[in-house]
């Protein structure tokens, strides 16, 4: 019975054996589920309500809070599932459709943050140019893009990896993440490397482009005003922490399954935990506090309510 569950089901063996206090781990992860979609959707739906939020860098902002939600629905409900759970298992499919999702996701929040940063780009180096430059068409061919190019690029790979024999049925993790192709007998050398073709497409290259427009938006500043220096650090560093944080969290993922054997499993859980609750609620604290239009929104928003209440 045990070896026909293994050939349809995985078992994901990262979780450490916290039976006695399984109840609360779940009250735990749950509240930091909707405490994750309630920062993001409160932000998106302020965006969307106000009139002067929509502009393209508030739109790209919408969208990659939009990002975090289906990041953390992808991964929450399962693992919230598994905590009660005697067994933590998942279905091939379910695994492959995880995996998929998850790389989607991130790939696609590399790129928006290179759309963000040629937005900032153009606001700053070339303000005049900006409103024949960044257009409504502009804007909604990249946010098509930054998510069809790796949703493209990802289905692929799953497809090819899908045919691959399996050789081991435990999986060292909370979900399917980069590791799943360690349970591969072969590693294939033809799958490795457009995987890492797709590593440089949606990751390293935006990277880059991050890095150099970032550069120029300086330089420009360094021989600029005081004002356009304080439009430039209020816009931009919000950017780069994320994309700081995000960069962190991508490199420990790429490189787990090499070093995946040598990490106690008490630490690869606590690594992953990191991934899972620093980058969703980052994005949301960061945009609402540090973009000073979002929070006066947020701040009327709050003391309305309160107001409301006290009445």
């Amino acid at each position: 019975m045990d070896d026909t569950l293994n050939v349809t089901y995985i078992t994901l063996g990262g979780f450490v054996e916290l039976q006695e206090y399984r109840y609360l781990c779940f009250m735990i992860m749950f509240t930091v589920y909707i405490l994750i979609i309630c920062l993001n959707v409160t932000i998106i739906c302020l965006i969307c309500t106000h009139r002067n939020l929509h502009e393209p860098m508030y739109i790209f902002i919408a969208a990659l809070l939009l990002n975090s939600v289906l990041y953390s629905t992808n991964i929450y409900p399962k693992l919230l599932n598994d905590l009660l759970s005697e067994k933590q298992i998942i279905s091939y499919s379910l695994c492959f459709f995880q995996v998929f999702v998850y790389y989607t996701l991130i790939g696609s929040e590399f790129l928006l943050l290179a759309a963000m940063a040629y937005d900032r780009y153009v606001s700053i180096c070339k303000p005049l140019q900006y409103p024949t430059i960044m257009t409504k068409t502009t804007v909604s061919v990249f946010l098509v893009l930054v998510w069809f190019v790796p949703a493209c690029e990802l289905a692929v790979s799953v497809a090819f990896n899908a045919t691959i024999k399996r050789c081991s049925f435990t999986l060292k993790g909370l979900f399917c993440n980069n590791s799943f192709y360690t349970l591969q007998c072969v590693v294939s050398v033809g799958i490795s490397m457009y995987g890492m073709i797709i590593l440089v497409n949606v990751t390293y290259f935006p990277l880059f482009f991050v890095l150099f427009t970032y550069i120029r938006i300086l330089l420009v500043c360094y021989r600029s005003s005081n004002t356009v220096r304080r439009k430039a650090a209020q816009t931009c560093l919000p950017h780069l922490l994320v994309l700081s944080c995000l960069s962190s969290f991508g490199m420990y993922d790429a490189f787990i399954p090499r070093v995946d054997s040598h990490i106690p499993k008490t630490v690869h859980l606590i690594l992953t935990l990191q991934i899972m609750l620093y980058h969703p609620l980052l994005n949301p604290i960061v945009y609402g506090l540090k973009m000073k239009e979002i929070s006066q929104h947020l701040n009327k928003l709050l003391f309305s309510n309160k107001s409301h209440l006290q009445c």
